[in-house]
């Protein structure tokens, strides 16, 4: 039942993939023309989206999961942010798609994703697709920024801490290193660590602190791949 998904991954390298593609080959509907729903309605006619729970191998009981005929927004973000950190892109933007295709301005309010009322918080999960999409992570704390790797595409990613939001602009150079430009367009970010998946790490000795409208360029090299015996 994928109302009870509610891990990034239910068990990384051996069945979290698995679990997480059966969730969409059993309860991903590209229509629901022909769906009965039996309580309330979030999705109809030819919209998309990803059903609560179903079935597949029969043996339904007489009284089911109460919600198996939904799909709540808060849910499918849920199941797609883990097929994103599985590394099912594909489908993890399709489940995702599907929910900003049924708020899309025209048939709803796109910052109300009703559930159990309207604008419903769980829906916030959504943000953590963007953690997902570009490995981000930041600790006040201890001042050390991480991002994920493009894996040889030149991005433009957005981020955000309790203090400060900006841009990071990565750039690939010549011999795999990697050319990576932080800009703060607001609020300050104090920074000991700079470093992203696969590539070294710059550290200051000294915390750095950037403030509105200021920049930082940080030139990273790949890491060494030893294989083999050492």
């Amino acid at each position: 039942i994928q109302g009870f998904f509610t891990g990034a991954s239910v068990r990384p390298g051996l069945r979290g993939s698995k679990t997480l593609k059966s969730i969409v080959k059993y309860n991903f509907r590209r229509s629901f023309s022909d769906h009965f729903n039996h309580l309330r309605t979030f999705a109809f006619n030819d919209e998309a989206g990803l059903l609560m729970g179903t079935y597949p191998r029969g043996n339904r009981p007489q009284s089911p999961f109460p919600y198996c005929n939904e799909v709540m927004t808060g849910f499918e973000y849920t199941a797609a942010i883990g097929l994103l950190y599985e590394g099912e892109l594909r489908d993890g933007l399709r489940c995702i798609e599907a929910v900003r295709a049924r708020y899309d301005g025209k048939k709803r309010n796109p910052f109300d994703e009703a559930e159990c009322g309207h604008h419903y918080a769980r829906a916030m999960a959504s943000w953590a697709a963007v953690l997902a999409l570009t490995g981000f992570s930041y600790s006040a704390v201890t001042g050390k920024i991480q991002f994920g790797n493009p894996e040889g595409s030149n991005v433009k990613w957005f981020f955000s801490t309790g203090e400060a939001w900006g841009t990071v602009r990565i750039t690939h150079l010549k011999k795999g290193d990697i050319l990576a430009e932080l800009k703060v367009i607001h609020g300050k970010l104090r920074l000991t660590e700079f470093s992203m998946k696969e590539y070294d790490t710059r550290i200051w000795k000294t915390a750095i602190t950037l403030h509105e409208n200021e920049d930082l360029k940080v030139e990273l090299k790949r890491k060494s791949v030893i294989r083999g015996n050492v």
